[in-house]
This record gives C-alpha cells, structure tokens and sequence, in this order.
C-alpha cells in the first residue's frame, strides 16, 4: 500500500509539473501573439536641401555642406554633412555635377589641344549644373611614324658592333 502511496505521489508530481511547463509555454506565446504592431509615424519633415560642398581650406579637397528642412514636428532640421571636392581637372564643373563624356576627339594642331564634351548625368544635392559641357587638354607629344626598316636596320647595325668588338 506504502509503494502505491509513493507512485500515485510521483505521478501527481509528474502530471502537475507537465501542467506547469505546458502553461508557462502557452503564456509566453500568447504573449508573443499579443504584442501590438508598431504603427509607422507620418512625419512632416520635408526633404532635406543641401548647400554646396564648401572646401575646408584652399579650392579642393575636404569641406563640410549644410543641410536644412522644414517641419513643424521634426526633432532636427539643420545638420552639417562632411564632403569632398575632387582636386582634379572637373572641379571647373563643380563636385555635384556628373557628366558622362564623349571619346576624345582629334587633336587641332593649331592649338595643339583635344576636346571632348560631356552630357550631365545627374545633379547631387540640388547642385545647378549646365546640361553640356566641353574641355580641352594637351595633345602629348606629336611624333611622326617611324618606318619599321630603319629600326631593323639600327638593330643589325648593333649587332655588327658587339661582334666587332
């Protein structure tokens, strides 16, 4: 009688204790299942208007441009933004103006400079760029082309040298 005093003990233990895990599983659940959706906040904030990037010191390299928006809620509406401004031959067109170019043309030998133009691909940050524009850059070196015989020629003459010698 002591023995199934002892197993009806141990599978009243068991059963309560499957109950307990069974309930804390289903809360945890529910509780998961319950949770409100977070609804998306409409903002009034306008876009952001960006200045030109402006050079830290000299005409080129790092710089700083401002930006600005308006609205009535918006937690901020002015910030500085770091930028670069290429110290290379397109900063004539500004940093914010893309332009895809042509191929270089031929050179003039007049001015003994070549040409190309180039067709704006995008304006960053509100930038005012001009729709075409045109640059020009020295030719290099005008060299007329060597006949192949006299290299041969210059060559065999070396040769007969080192045997010479």
């Amino acid at each position: 009688m002591q023995h199934q005093l002892h197993q009806r003990r141990m599978f009243t233990a068991a059963l309560l204790a499957l109950v307990f895990i069974l309930a804390a599983v289903s809360t945890t659940e529910a509780g998961k299942k319950e949770k409100p959706e977070k609804k998306a906040k409409k903002s009034d904030c306008g876009e952001w208007q960006w200045s030109v990037c402006v050079p830290t010191s000299g005409d080129c390299g790092l710089g700083t441009r401002e930006g600005t928006r308006t609205g009535a809620e918006c937690k901020q509406t002015t910030k500085t933004q770091k930028c670069k401004i290429p110290c290379n031959w397109k900063k004539q067109f500004g940093a914010e103006c893309k332009y895809q170019f042509q191929a270089w043309g031929e050179c003039d030998l007049n001015t003994a400079l070549k040409t190309r133009t180039g067709n704006l691909k995008r304006a960053l940050h509100n930038a005012d760029c001009q729709k075409t524009v045109t640059i020009s850059k020295p030719c290099g070196k005008l060299t007329k082309p060597k006949p192949q015989e006299s290299k041969k020629k210059k060559k065999e003459g070396k040769k007969q040298e080192k045997m010479l010698d």
